[in-house]
């Protein structure tokens, strides 16, 4: 069995996606410190004048000291107007607005007060339009304890893992010695980025939200994930 973990990113990228196909767990680490300025509470969409950040505005105070799971949305609903009104104008035109944005304006709309239960919607619901049938299994209710090497090694313990498929920057600081004594092969997952149209540009911008892939692409979208063909 194929274990990989990975925070709850907010309206993920394509690579976000692409391990958690490759893979037959997905973890959602929602234990681990949030991140100011990444892509926890962010992400980008094309806009008619190009790359640009939604966000989610969250409370800062006390956040070198909370996890994920404890962030909490700053403001009332007014976020969301702005934020779904760049969506609209940015996308409002694309070929499958209509199928999958209304689904995605609801989220957004809904009455959020923790930064992790809206990214798991908005992932919900990447997982229908690409046809991934894994449910997250959130770290914050296996009760594993540790850091780096030891939290991860640990959760792929409790789900009895034989691979853990990290990203390709765990290169960097994991103990393979000691998931090799455990008995679990650790893999890196080494994402290719697809080049699909994107209307009204010629010149392909990537490292995008995934929402960009299904306005684009809809149905078609998982054929440009690269695991979908392995």
């Amino acid at each position: 069995m194929i274990v990989t973990i990975h925070q709850p990113e907010h309206l993920p990228w394509l690579g976000f996606f692409d391990k958690i196909l490759a893979a037959d767990v997905y973890v959602c680490l929602d234990t681990v410190q949030f991140r100011k300025n990444y892509f926890q509470n962010r992400n980008r969409i094309l806009t008619n004048s190009g790359p640009a950040w939604v966000t989610v505005p969250v409370k800062l105070k006390g956040h070198l000291s909370a996890g994920i799971a404890d962030m909490e949305i700053a403001e009332d609903g007014r976020w969301a107007k702005k934020y779904w009104r760049s969506v609209t104008q940015s996308y409002g035109r694309h070929p499958f607005f209509a199928d999958y944005a209304p689904a995605f304006g609801q989220v957004l709309s809904g009455a959020w007060t923790g930064l992790r239960d809206l990214n798991l919607a908005l992932i919900e619901l990447f997982f229908e339009a690409l046809g991934l049938d894994q449910k997250p299994v959130l770290a914050s209710e296996l009760g594993v304890a540790g850091q780096s090497t030891a939290l991860l090694l640990g959760i792929c313990q409790r789900l009895s893992a034989d691979v853990y498929l990290s990203g390709p920057m765990g290169s960097g600081y994991l103990d393979e010695a000691v998931f090799a004594d455990s008995g679990i092969e650790v893999r890196y997952h080494h994402f290719e980025h697809p080049v699909y149209p994107q209307q009204g540009r010629e010149d392909f911008i990537d490292k995008l939200s995934a929402f960009d892939l299904l306005m684009n692409l809809g149905p078609k979208s998982r054929s440009y994930l690269p695991s979908s063909s392995t």
